[in-house]
């Protein structure tokens, strides 16, 4: 169990400064090379990783900036808000973490974004499956020492029913999505197969703990 101390109160203040600096960055990067950059910009990708979607300078080169700057500002209400917060500053210090990985992950995609409308090419699923392993493995970090609450986890009528179907379902989906990570890994060396290496076992892994909470529940005879 995590004891409170001022220490963990430090570790959100300085996991929501690394973060709003992240964010920052995205913005100057975007200002720097605007004036290099086409109109309209390559914005959508097909699962091959060919362009198949184009946005507007302006929307394009901002909307991740702007995006991240308003999730920053929804995980710092929201731990104040939850109805649990004595739950989630349990698990505090590993959501600090998950949060930095959160928006570095979406900075590493407007750079490769941006490099792409410089006039690099390269397979973008390719590049972005290691990235996306990392995050998964540290969701599955996150998930499987979470506690109840209401924003952060899997969330299920069944879970949020009761700790134990709680603590169940989190045990085996964090074992899940530490198998995600590693499957979506395996896009870096075969990228052709890289969007079904992501996507099917992140899909299979939501089913799976989905129908395994509400059995857990009805092991409990509410019926």
């Amino acid at each position: 169990m995590i004891t409170l101390t001022h220490k963990n109160t430090m570790g959100n203040k300085t996991s929501r400064i690394i973060s709003l600096l992240i964010i920052s960055i995205t913005f100057l990067i975007g200002w720097y090379f605007y004036p290099q950059l086409p109109n309209p910009m390559a914005s959508h990708w097909n699962a091959q990783g060919n362009v198949d979607g184009y946005l507007s300078k302006n929307i394009a080169l901002f909307f991740i900036p702007v995006f991240s700057l308003f999730l920053w500002l929804l995980f710092l209400i929201l731990p104040i808000i939850d109805p649990y917060k004595k739950n989630l500053a349990q698990f505090r210090p590993n959501f600090n973490i998950f949060i930095v990985l959160f928006f570095t992950f979406f900075a590493y995609l407007y750079f490769l974004t941006i490099f792409w409308n410089l006039g690099f090419r390269f397979n973008l699923i390719r590049y972005l499956s290691p990235a996306f392993a990392v995050l998964f493995f540290d969701t599955g970090i996150l998930i499987s020492r979470s506690k109840r609450n209401w924003f952060i986890g899997i969330r299920t009528p069944w879970t949020l029913s009761s700790d134990k179907i709680w603590a169940k379902t989190h045990h085996l989906g964090g074992k899940l999505f530490k198998a995600c990570a590693l499957l979506t890994f395996l896009g870096v060396f075969f990228p052709k197969l890289a969007i079904y290496l992501l996507l099917i076992p992140v899909l299979a892994t939501t089913v799976i703990v989905i129908a395994y909470s509400y059995l857990e529940y009805q092991k409990t005879g509410n019926k």
